[in-house]
C-alpha cells in the first residue's frame, strides 16, 4: 500500500523529516535498550539536539526556537515514532512546556527561559498531576502562598514527564486555595528540585518519569506564569488540546508502525508450511488494522490542519485523543497475536510498542474524560 502524505505537509517539512530521522537513527534508536535501563535519556541528547535545532521547533526565532508551526513538531514526533523511541520526551519539552511559556509568559520571561529549552542547556517540565489528583485538576492540593517578594510552594506531584532531568518545571498550585479553580495559578521552578523516585513503569521504561516535592520551596513572585494569580485553571484548559493533539499524532504513527513491522513479520515468519501472511486469517486482520490506520491517519490530519489555521476545539481534540489512542491499543494488541509468542518477547518491537500504547488512554486527560468533553458539546 502506498504511503499516504499528509496533506499539511511541504517541502520545508519533508527536509526537516530528513534531519530528524537521521538524527533519531544516530543518537536515539541505538541506545534504547540503555535509556530504558537507566529509565531516562543521556542528559547530553537534549544539547545535540538543541545544536542541530530540533528543540522548540514551533518556537519564534526570537526566542531561539525554530520559528515553525504545530507541524514542524508532529514532523519530529512522526519520526520518533518510527525509530519506535518512547523515551525522550522532547514532545513535552517542546509542544507543551515552550507553549505554555509562549502563550502566557511576560516578554522578560519568554526571554529569560525559552533560548534555554530550544538550545537543550534546560529541560523542561509540567507539574500538574499529584498523588489525590489526576484528570480531576481542580482537586490539586499543592499550595503556592505569597510572602513578600516570594511565593512559598508546599505540596507534591507525581508521572511528572521529564522530571528526573528537568531544570524548569511549570507547577500547577493554588495560590488562592479558597477560590477553587479560580486560585490556580503555574509559577516556574528552576534549579535544584527535590525529586523522588523515577517511577518503574509498565511501558516507556527510557523515560524518566518521577516524583517531585516541595517543601516550603521560596520562588520570586517574578516567576508567576503571566503575572497575575488565578489564571491557571483558564490556561490550562487552552493548552490542553494542543497536548492532545500531540498525543494523537504519536499514536497514529504508533498505529502506522505497529501495522508495518507486523506486515514484515507475517511475510518472513513461517509455520504449517508457508509463510503467515499467506494465512487468510493473517490478511485479514492486518486488512483490518491497516485500515483502522487509515481512517485514524485521515481524521488525525484533518484535525492538525484545524490547528494550524487555528480552528481545532476543545472536543475535536478530545475525539482525536481517545479515537487514535483506543485505535492503537487495539491494533498493537491485534499485531501481539500475530507474532504469537514473540509478541510477548520484549526482544521484539511490537512488545515495547504494546507495552508503551496503554498509557496513551491515561494521560492527558483519561478517554473518559475525553468523552464527557465531548458529549458536553452534542
Amino acid at each position: 500500500m502506498a504511503d499516504r502524505r499528509s496533506p499539511w505537509m511541504d517541502e520545508d517539512l519533508d527536509q526537516l523529516r530528513g534531519l530528524a530521522r537521521t538524527f533519531l537513527e544516530k543518537e536515539v534508536a541505538p541506545h534504547q535498550e540503555r535509556f530504558a535501563q537507566q529509565k531516562q535519556v543521556d542528559r547530553d541528547l537534549w544539547r545535540r539536539a538543541g545544536d542541530v535545532g530540533l528543540l522548540c521547533l514551533s518556537v519564534p526565532e526570537e526566542y531561539g526556537g525554530g520559528g515553525g508551526t504545530f507541524a514542524h513538531e508532529a514532523v519530529l514526533i512522526e519520526e520518533q515514532a518510527r525509530v519506535g523511541d518512547s523515551s525522550w520526551g522532547n514532545s513535552v519539552h517542546s509542544g507543551i512546556v515552550a507553549h505554555y511559556l509562549l502563550s502566557y509568559g511576560t516578554e522578560e520571561q519568554k526571554q529569560r527561559w525559552l533560548p534555554k529549552l530550544a538550545s537543550g542547556e534546560y529541560v523542561g517540565a509540567i507539574a500538574m498531576s499529584e498523588p489525590g489528583a489526576g484528570s480531576d485538576l481542580q482537586g490539586i492540593r499543592t499550595k503556592a502562598l505569597r510572602d513578600g517578594d516570594d511565593y512559598v510552594i508546599n505540596g507534591s506531584k507525581t508521572f511528572i514527564t521529564n522530571g528526573g532531568q528537568a531544570d524548569l518545571v511549570i507547577v500547577v498550585a493554588k495560590t488562592d486555595p479558597a477560590e477553587g479553580a479560580q486560585g490556580i495559578s503555574l509559577l516556574v521552578v528552576e534549579g535544584e528540585i527535590r525529586r523522588g523516585r523515577v517511577l518503574d513503569k509498565v511501558g516507556l521504561k527510557g523515560q524518566d518519569t518521577a516524583e517531585l516535592f516541595f517543601d516550603d520551596v521560596r520562588v520570586p513572585a517574578a516567576n508567576l506564569l503571566g503575572g497575575q494569580e488565578g489564571l491557571g485553571f483558564v490556561q490550562l484548559m487552552q493548552q490542553l488540546p494542543q497536548e492532545r493533539l500531540l498525543i494523537a499524532v504519536a499514536s497514529v504513527a504508533g498505529l502506522e508502525r505497529a501495522v508495518e513491522v507486523t506486515t514484515e513479520y507475517t511475510k518472513d515468519r513461517t509455520a504449517f508450511g508457508r509463510e503467515l501472511f499467506k494465512f487468510q486469517n493473517t490478511r485479514f486482520k492486518l486488512a483490518e488494522c491497516a485500515t483502522e490506520a487509515a481512517v485514524t491517519r485521515a481524521f488525525v490530519d484533518d484535525c492538525v490542519e484545524k490547528h494550524l489555521l487555528g480552528e481545532l476545539d476543545v472536543p475535536t481534540a478530545a475525539m482525536a485523543k481517545w479515537w487514535s489512542t483506543d485505535r492503537l491499543c487495539r491494533v498493537v494488541d491485534d499485531c501481539v497475536q500475530l507474532f504469537g509468542g514473540y509478541g510477548y518477547m520484549t526482544e521484539y518491537p511490537i512488545a515495547r510498542a504494546w507495552a508503551d500504547a496503554r498509557v496513551q488512554r491515561i494521560y492527558g486527560g483519561t478517554n473518559e474524560i475525553m468523552k464527557e468533553i465531548i458529549a458536553r458539546s452534542l
